[in-house]
């Protein structure tokens, strides 16, 4: 697609910031006001359409899906996410653990425990622990303690928290990650800790490193997106 616009800008809109191409607001992909909730993220979507070229490139726009499935999908329908998120609770990658008296299990201990511990103590849960790979459910006390938590967050932050969940594997790293002063990428060191240390043991892999920079972009774009909705 050709670029269709010369100028772009920012006006107040009902509920925030709103991005205009030639003095015309710009929708979501289903047709919504594209409103952002803070002008912080409404200049970063701006920039995205002030540094297409003659050409529109989708790829620059690392923010606008985030706005769009914010509002297009999760604000229609809340429950939706929040059982996907509660899911992740089950099958939370900090609870399942190496053999123990392994090497791999000294550092899983090592680098998981406090997040976990951090993460039951701000939450007031329990996450039950195992060793192997055989599943064991949480209690449905926690279920009901984390569905009320995030029954809370706004829409903005649940699609944040999604996408961070889901490229974890972990409710804890993306529930850290929300927190006020989080460090995003010692959390997703944590949560890539079993790969890092298959590629101590036998090196890394060309296809598997481009991967993983691929998921890592993914998982600081959602950072940044929760960042900029605050």
């Amino acid at each position: 697609m050709k670029r269709f616009y010369k100028d772009t800008g920012i006006a107040e809109a009902e509920g925030g910031f709103q991005v205009q191409l030639d003095g015309r607001p710009v929708k979501t992909a289903l047709g919504s006001a594209q409103i952002a909730p803070t002008r912080s993220l409404a200049e970063t979507l701006a920039a995205e359409w002030d540094a297409q070229g003659d050409k529109i490139d989708p790829a620059l726009f690392r923010f606008r899906d985030h706005v769009d499935y914010t509002i297009d999908m999760v604000r229609p329908d809340r429950a939706d996410p929040i059982a996907k998120l509660l899911k992740y609770a089950e099958t939370d990658t900090l609870c399942y653990r190496a053999d123990p008296g392994g090497h791999f299990f000294a550092r899983q201990q090592e680098v998981w425990d406090p997040l976990l511990n951090e993460f039951e103590a701000r939450e007031g849960v329990m996450m039950q622990r195992v060793s192997g790979i055989i599943h064991r459910p949480q209690s449905p006390e926690i279920a009901t303690q984390l569905s009320n938590r995030l029954s809370a967050l706004d829409e903005f932050a649940l699609t944040s928290l999604l996408t961070m969940t889901s490229l974890t594997a972990s409710l804890c790293i993306g529930m850290s990650a929300l927190e006020a002063g989080a460090d995003a990428e010692a959390l997703w060191g944590a949560a890539n800790l079993e790969e890092d240390w298959q590629i101590e043991q036998w090196g890394a892999d060309y296809e598997a490193q481009a991967v993983r920079n691929r998921r890592t972009a993914d998982f600081m774009t959602a950072w940044e997106f929760y960042t900029l909705t605050r």
